[in-house]
C-alpha cells in the first residue's frame, strides 16, 4: 500500500506560522467540500467507511491522532500530528480516525459535496466491492 502524505509549504516569521493551500496545485484535486472534526470523546473512533468517487485530504490542523487505512489487502497506521501535513486518501479505501488527543481538530478537504450513496459502511460490504472492483 502506498501511503502519500503532502507536505504543505510553511510561511512563517517572529509571529508565527500560516500554510496556505490551493486546489488542483497543493491539494491533487478540486476542493468541494470541508469540514473538520474537534472535541472527539476519548477512546472513540471515527470513519468507519469507504467511498466509491471522493478523494480527501486529512490535516491534524491542532493536536493528533491517528489513521487506519485498509485497502482490502494491506492495512497501514498513519500518525498525523503536523499542522503542515496532509495525508492523502483514495476513493476505494477504508478509514478509521482514532486516538485522537484532547485538544486535536482533524480537517478533511474532500473532492465531492456530500452524497450518502456514495459512501460504503459495512465492512464486509467494503471487500465485496473491492473484488467486484478487481474483476471489471
Amino acid at each position: 500500500m502506498e501511503i502519500v502524505k503532502y507536505r504543505f509549504q510553511q510561511h512563517g516569521d517572529e509571529r508565527g506560522q500560516l500554510v496556505a493551500l490551493e486546489e488542483n496545485k497543493d491539494i491533487p484535486f478540486q476542493v468541494k467540500r470541508v469540514y473538520y472534526m474537534y472535541d472527539t470523546v476519548k477512546g472513540v473512533r471515527r470513519g468507519y467507511h469507504a467511498h466509491k468517487c471522493l478523494k480527501q485530504i486529512l490535516i491534524a490542523i491542532h493536536g493528533n491522532c491517528k489513521i487506519h487505512l485498509d485497502n482490502g489487502k494491506e492495512t497501514a497506521e498513519i500518525l498525523l500530528d503536523k499542522p503542515y501535513e496532509g495525508l492523502y486518501i483514495s476513493n476505494d479505501m477504508w478509514r478509521e480516525m482514532y486516538d485522537f488527543s484532547e485538544d486535536a481538530v482533524l480537517m478533511v478537504l474532500a473532492s465531492e459535496y456530500y452524497d450518502e450513496s456514495d459512501y460504503i459502511r459495512n465492512y464486509d460490504e467494503y471487500i465485496q466491492y473491492i473484488k467486484n472492483e478487481v474483476k471489471e
